[in-house]
């Protein structure tokens, strides 16, 4: 497994700055997001275009999905010593926000 460097303070707060409706998590070491759809089809359909992004990007989400809600997090296993935020979740965070317009 490669080591991916972590975003810095610096790149974190950009990250933060740019896709706003997401928030740090586990310490630092992840980004989340809940999504809300009309209904399970729904929140099924976006799911499906996320996994393609993401075998795309080969950088895959953990999430959670309850009928209509689903939440992302994401995060960079190999990054650092012990995993952490990378441009792959950057990237990854903006496809994932252009898919909803």
């Amino acid at each position: 497994m490669a080591n991916v460097p972590e975003l810095d303070d610096k790149e974190r707060e950009t990250l933060l700055s740019d896709r706003t409706d997401w928030e740090l998590a586990r310490e630092g070491k992840a980004i989340t997001r809940t999504f809300q759809f009309g209904d399970f089809s729904e929140a099924w359909g976006f799911m499906s275009r996320v996994a393609l992004l993401a075998d795309a990007q080969d950088h895959h989400p953990e999430w959670f999905n309850v009928y209509a809600k689903v939440e992302i997090t994401l995060t960079t296993h190999d990054a650092g010593t012990n995993g952490g935020l990378s441009h792959r979740d950057t990237k990854l965070a903006r496809a994932i926000d252009n898919l909803l317009g």
